[in-house]
């Protein structure tokens, strides 16, 4: 079992929440523990923008709830009703992520009973806020998210199953169930590393000169993430026509395996060259004289099909299947040299940042 940073930081946060609470002499402080649990967010950007939510639909419900309890009573029908209320409107104003919150504050100030109604209301509006600038305070501080290392660490270890997987596939090495089950979990691999290219893209930078910085990296993890992408559809299409690659024949068959295996290389060659691992003298290996250009690979490809169909191997030789891995291939090969490109233009305008480090454990 892993613990993640987020859930160390609702611990904290639940506890700085009831002690800040504490501190302050605010009666009920469980209210500013329930707070910082529905206001811990994933990343300081987001912490930001529930604090603003949480604030709008926080008076909302306040001051529903007042006016329900000064009209109607503190009847247990009046609070319904004032929730029925609180729901529509933070609907209405599109608040829905701070409705869970608002609600509990509807209850926790009509549950107040005596003359001293509204200073009571208050201290308990007030008791819900101090819980959420609690989650805020322990989310810019304790433990501050650094989606980077973690894109790019969760990127380069995608990317280095899915190379593997179709290194297998090419060779037909691979047990059909097994690799299955593996385009699963690299398919939801995949989903996560999108969320956190979110996360990552959500971050504010503060200072120009990083904000430009910032968004070329975006730019070449955008296009990481649709390299990797095309690199696992080849992989679905290897699996699909895995028997129809095995009756293809012997050259052709050799042909499409040594091409998959100088962009495999080269892909794994593009991820070190982004963390400036990589010696430049071997950055331009894919103009090797032995590479095959795009249109010579068509044109064995077109005689490879007269061929065959002059000695009337159409049922062992399936030119239609083939051409969607073909397909593939190329489609993935151009997003290839296009993050290369991007990878030396950012490598030569800003040589001097800092690498991404791919050792670190702390996110």
């Amino acid at each position: 079992m892993k613990l993640g940073a987020r859930v160390l930081k609702t611990g904290v946060a639940i506890v700085f929440a009831l002690f800040l609470a504490d501190l302050l002499n605010l009666p009920s402080p469980v209210f500013a523990g329930i707070a910082a649990i529905f206001a811990i967010q994933p990343s300081i950007y987001r912490s930001y923008l529930t604090i603003l939510e949480q604030i709008q639909g926080n008076l909302i419900g306040a001051t529903i709830a007042v006016l329900f309890a000064l009209i109607f009573g503190h009847h247990i029908v009046a609070v319904g009703i004032a929730a029925i209320i609180v729901i529509a409107l933070m609907i209405k104003f599109k608040l829905e992520k701070s409705l869970s919150l608002a609600l509990v504050t509807v209850v926790a100030i009509m549950e107040v009973q005596g003359d001293d109604f509204l200073m009571f209301g208050l201290i308990r509006f007030s008791t819900v806020m101090v819980g959420v600038f609690a989650a805020f305070l322990v989310n810019l501080v304790f433990i501050p998210p650094r989606y980077e290392v973690k894109l790019f660490t969760n990127i380069n270890s995608l990317q280095d199953d899915i190379i593997r997987w179709t290194r297998l596939a090419v060779r037909q090495a691979s047990e059909h169930t097994s690799t299955k089950m593996a385009l699963k979990k690299l398919k939801s691999r995949m989903y996560e590393v999108e969320s956190l290219y979110g996360f990552y893209e959500e971050e504010r930078s503060y200072f120009r000169n990083l904000k430009y910085v910032k968004a070329r990296k975006l730019v070449i993890y955008r296009q990481m993430i649709m390299t990797s992408k095309r690199s696992l559809e080849l992989l679905q299409r290897l699996h699909q026509h895995e028997n129809e690659l095995s009756n293809l024949p012997e050259q052709f068959r050799l042909m499409i395996q040594e091409r998959l295996d100088f962009l495999l290389t080269y892909h794994e060659q593009l991820l070190l060259k982004y963390t400036g691992k990589l010696k430049p003298e071997l950055s331009q290996w894919s103009q090797h004289e032995e590479y095959l250009q795009r249109n010579e690979v068509m044109e064995i490809f077109i005689k490879q099909i007269a061929l065959a169909q002059e000695l009337e191997e159409e049922e062992t030789f399936s030119s239609y299947h083939l051409l969607y891995i073909l397909s593939r291939i190329l489609d993935y090969e151009e997003n290839l040299e296009h993050l290369d490109t991007l990878i030396v233009s950012y490598r030569t305008y800003h040589g001097k940042e800092k690498n991404v480090d791919l050792e670190s454990k702390f996110y």
